[in-house]
């Protein structure tokens, strides 16, 4: 989840958007609307659900119809010249509780014709075109990974590599006003000197940059990377050199590990320096004193940046990704992850000597707050890259003694998934996965906790008419409920590739069709992607609804999805009774609704990678540019 990147006062037309915190106060403590009963009507188009993508040739293929009717219904599936293909009866679900709306649903996967233009016909109502076959999801890949260089701070984003209208001079550089982020001071009382904090991705629609959201985010790429070096049959040749839209491609190094560095970078510079008050900690942030304007492109942002206070989460961020960091790159460039792994090493000799720096819910001005009260999971994380990494049995006896190690709940959650406030997930699915020095007993044990969570997501996917891998508490959905599916199906994908049961496989499948359109809404929620996709999703320079002479968010852009709880003026004055799936709407300023992040675009990188692999991918074909 991210920050809720609004500014204070800002007025648009009648609205005034006031200024919002982070996004995990919110969904941690249940903060927002009490919604009535009553629900919207909004437009849907065709009561006819499916992946609006498309279906691979050897994958499931399963859509919703929205219907009255109480009894089966014919479906008819035709190519796009109107051939009848198939056909078939549907089967009635009853009501859908997240949508409120009554449902059947239908299955056509017996059809492995591969063909473009698909629709299917339910009760006379078509729905929207779709493919079938195994080159669906390579560009996916590609323009979700594109999205970390385009929100790249303090470098020129290039035109050669992503199109005019997304180009720009570098933001918060040292030509930037107050020098950007090479020289910033902290807050009153924090420090009492500047830091070059330069590089790393904007986090979200703000142009702030937060440790804690960074560090889930890059370990996410790292670990898309690293999974193609552990799993059989994954390959890397995509995530190649050369591979991507990154400007160091060709220097001999595997892009997504290019992008991953630049991050990387970021996050060492945060380092409280040695000498120091809090040696070794963290910043937990650095953005805009007040709330940035909308729209304000990041070169042309005129306010004083500022370090924010230190924290454990923070801390231990910076620890776990550095870690990792440290394991891939040392066959590229030992220079660098001697430096990661030094770095790592003492934020957890600094998060140990200083265990409840807690960052608070109230450090919202300017940014979102992140705050964390409970920090047992980034610890449990931390300890197991490290273990991973060095073999250190200093690590290996706080992996294992940490009451999360044995508690696939807290591992895992079951109302939701990992977040940037539950990171533990991260650590068991590395130990899980990456060769280290767990007795063959222990990581057995590990990689059963994997699966019996993967049991439950999918159980979770083959209840619900959707076939969405999610059943959040109370039914209902989160800020960024996208994001908590991608981390849901992510977990399913590693049960995958540890035990081959195409159950798990299935209700990946499933979530992407949720997420590309067979869902309550017949919504995609990735820009670029179906016929009816989010363009209008809340950013400060991809803001096209706001001024047309800038670009919609670049194609591979995720939106946050439905948030039951409203926490902002659109979503509250158009979605005021929603269903828990359908309170969403693509507008801009439904920041709490249809925000973008790094953190929610990292697992749809990692999930587009292993999708892409199931159908054959395109390992040897450039990235599109």
């Amino acid at each position: 989840m991210v920050c809720a990147a609004v500014a204070a006062g800002l007025t648009l037309g009648a609205l005034t958007a006031p200024a919002a915190g982070a996004v995990g106060h919110h969904a941690r403590h249940g903060a927002g609307t009490t919604l009535p009963q009553a629900a919207p009507k909004p437009d849907t188009g065709s009561p006819v659900r499916v992946n609006q993508v498309g279906y691979l040739t050897d994958g499931p293929k399963k859509g919703t119809v929205v219907t009255s009717a109480t009894k089966p219904l014919t479906w008819t599936l035709r190519a796009a010249d109107g051939t009848e293909r198939a056909s078939g009866t549907t089967t009635p679900a009853g009501v859908d509780p997240s949508s409120r709306q009554n449902v059947q649903t239908f299955d056509f996967s017996k059809v492995t014709n591969e063909g473009k233009g698909y629709t299917v016909t339910v009760d006379g109502k078509k729905s929207e075109p779709f493919t079938i076959g195994d080159n669906l999801y390579s560009s996916l890949r590609s323009d979700a990974l594109a999205y970390f260089y385009h929100n790249r701070s303090g470098i020129k984003i290039d035109a050669d590599l992503v199109g005019p209208k997304y180009a720009r001079p570098a933001g918060h550089d040292k030509a930037a006003p107050h020098r950007g982020d090479t020289d910033v001071p902290c807050q009153d009382g924090v420090c009492d000197y500047r830091r070059d904090v330069s590089g790393g991705w904007y986090d979200a629609g703000d142009q702030g940059k937060y440790v804690v959201n960074g560090g889930i985010s890059v370990a996410q790429l790292m670990s898309a990377y690293e999974r193609t070096r552990t799993t059989k049959g994954a390959d890397g040749a995509s995530l190649g050199d050369g591979r991507l839209r990154v400007p160091e491609r060709g220097n001999g190094v595997p892009d997504i590990l290019d992008e991953a560095r630049w991050e990387m970078e970021f996050l060492l510079r945060m380092q409280v320096p040695k000498g120091k008050p809090l040696a070794g900690m963290a910043f937990h942030k650095v953005h805009d004193k007040e709330w940035t304007g909308f729209p304000t492109r990041p070169d042309q942002d005129q306010q004083q940046r500022e370090l924010h206070k230190p924290s454990t989460a923070a801390t231990l961020n910076l620890a776990a990704a550095a870690a990792q960091s440290a394991r891939l790159f040392k066959s590229y460039d030992p220079e660098f992850a001697a430096r990661s792994l030094h770095a790592a090493r003492t934020a957890w000799a600094a998060a140990k000597a200083h265990p409840k720096i807690l960052a608070s819910d109230s450090d919202s001005t300017g940014g979102g707050a992140y705050g964390d009260q409970s920090v047992g999971d980034e610890f449990y994380w931390a300890a197991a890259e490290l273990f991973i990494t060095t073999g250190d049995r200093t690590y290996a006896k706080a992996v294992l003694d940490s009451p999360l190690h044995r508690d696939v709940g807290a591992l895992f959650p079951r109302g939701g998934g990992m977040s940037w406030a539950s990171t533990a997930g991260l650590g068991a699915l590395d130990l899980a996965t990456v060769p280290n020095k767990l007795t063959a007993q222990q990581r057995a044990e590990v990689r059963s906790m994997v699966t019996k969570a993967a049991d439950r997501y999918a159980a979770d996917s083959a209840k619900s008419a959707y076939g969405v891998p999610y059943a959040p508490k109370d039914g209902k959905y989160e800020w960024g409920s996208n994001s908590q599916v991608l981390n849901n199906m992510i977990v399913l994908a590693t049960a995958h590739d540890l035990t081959d049961k195409p159950r798990y496989r299935d209700a990946v499948l499933r979530g992407m069709d949720y997420l590309l359109g067979a869902n309550p809404l017949n919504q995609s929620y990735v820009t670029g992607y179906g016929e009816r996709n989010s363009h209008n999703q809340h950013h400060r320079f991809w803001a096209h609804q706001l001024d047309h002479k800038l670009p919609h968010p670049a194609p591979g852009s995720l939106a946050g999805g439905p948030n039951s709880g409203l926490q902002d003026p659109v979503a509250k004055e158009k979605l005021n009774g929603c269903a828990p799936a359908m309170c969403y709407t693509d507008d801009i300023m439904a920041f709490s609704t249809n925000e973008i992040t790094i953190n929610w675009n990292a697992p749809l990188a990692w999930i587009a990678t292993y999708v892409d692999g199931l159908g054959g991918g395109t390992a040897g074909r450039p990235a599109r540019c």
